[in-house]
């Protein structure tokens, strides 16, 4: 979706924190907001969705892995403008902690990569600022 502005509310969004093995669970996105850039997987809530099936539906869309999807734990929004001010993006977005269930990470949805990473290698990746925010001062991860 290019312009929310048109709809004239903010879309929802949810992501799953999933560490497990001493490793997190990040996708590599493919498209606009952050494009390039490696998060939290996840992606938008529907109408008559829970925040928790939500986060289960997308991270297997996006990335292969089943998980149990716990509470929030980050909540945060992002507002994207062009360059004349027009808002492209405007969502809300609600990580929750989540458990692994099973499965292999594979790209999917609107991933371009999904990998299991250790703290180690998030230096050497273009990590999105919300991302390492929540892995060092809310989950104790980094």
């Amino acid at each position: 979706m290019k312009d929310t502005s048109v709809l004239n509310v903010p879309i929802v969004g949810v992501g799953a924190v999933v560490v497990e093995g001493g490793r997190v669970l990040l996708v590599k996105r493919a498209r606009p907001p952050a494009e390039g850039e490696w998060a939290i997987p996840g992606g938008r809530l529907l109408f008559g969705e829970t925040l928790q099936q939500a986060a289960e539906r997308e991270l297997l869309e996006e990335t292969g892995i089943t998980i149990k999807a716990g509470e929030p734990i980050f909540t945060f929004e992002t507002i994207e403008r062009d360059e004349r001010g027009t808002i492209l993006f405007h969502y809300v977005i609600v990580d929750l902690n989540a458990t692994y269930v099973s499965g292999k990470p594979v790209a999917g949805d609107d991933a371009a990569m999904a990998a299991w990473l250790a703290p180690e290698e998030l230096s050497r990746l273009r990590v999105s600022e919300k991302t390492l925010h929540l892995l060092k001062n809310i989950i104790h991860f980094l």
